[in-house]
């Protein structure tokens, strides 16, 4: 099974449960390294001068470390907490957080075929690793795009049984952007040309894109994507494409980001 390799590498980041905690440093065990531990120096606990260390680690906690170096003779592994960021904290949590239940999915996948988990992932799981990196990312994979997975060459049926659970266990994270438009046009025929403008409007490339009816002049834009530059990006595309279609009517659009009260 592609659990994680027996040692880490300098430079990974690990979640560690801090077994105990000493003046000059805290012994650790490292959660994703079964049998593992390790050792942060009371230098590389926090910036400047640590005064008492159970101030900033003890007994019982989690916390996201940076290896410093790995001795694999000794078995030793040192270990920096205030080489984390905030910003490194949270990815590399959530990171362990999808991976775990990534492999649940995977175990339900197995358990569709009449396989354990050690076989899921010796049949199908530890190519997906290779191809895209984590097993949580081929489940994303497959739910983006699954005929992705059809030329792996892996069996088709673990990969019919691996798009299935996917696509009822994996939402993708996705921002949502709205805005105000307020549309009119002067022509005898306005209703049909601002009925145009706006079906214009909602055909977004890699978005999904929906304008609706606030009360005549107004309308609601609102963008939903993976990521809010493509959001931004589709919500821009959208109200050039209403704004064009009105002006040829001899009409106009306003654009405000925040609807007012």
């Amino acid at each position: 099974m592609p659990r994680k390799p027996e040692f880490p590498e300098t430079g990974d980041l690990v979640i560690c449960s801090v077994q105990n905690v000493k003046n000059f440093g805290a012994f650790v065990s490292l959660d994703e390294y079964e049998g593992k531990e390790g050792f942060i120096h009371v230098r590389d606990v926090a910036t400047g001068w640590v005064k008492y260390i159970r101030d900033h680690v003890r007994e019982g906690q989690k916390v996201v470390c940076k290896v410093l170096g790995v001795d694999t003779d000794r078995g030793h592994i040192d270990l920096s907490l205030k080489q984390v960021n905030d910003h490194q904290r949270r990815e590399k949590i959530q990171e362990h957080k999808n991976e775990k239940k990534a492999e649940k999915l995977l175990e339900i996948v197995g358990t569709k075929l009449g396989k354990s988990l050690d076989e899921a992932y010796d049949e199908a799981g530890t190519k997906l690793v290779e191809e895209f990196g984590t097993l949580y990312g081929a489940f994303e994979e497959a739910t983006v795009n699954a005929a992705s997975l059809d030329e792996l060459g892996i069996d088709p049926s673990w990969v019919s049984a691996f798009k299935s659970v996917a696509s009822e266990n994996i939402q993708l994270p996705s921002v949502t952007i709205d805005a105000t438009l307020e549309v009119s046009t002067p022509a005898p025929d306005g209703v049909d040309h601002i009925r145009e403008a706006l079906a214009s409007g909602e055909k977004g490339d890699e978005a999904e894109v929906e304008i609706s009816y606030l009360g005549a002049p107004r309308y609601r834009i609102t963008v939903v994507a993976e990521d809010y530059k493509v959001a931004e990006t589709e919500l821009k595309q959208a109200v050039e494409r209403v704004t064009t279609r009105i002006h040829k009517s001899g009409g106009t659009v306003s654009f405000k980001r925040k609807e007012e009260a």
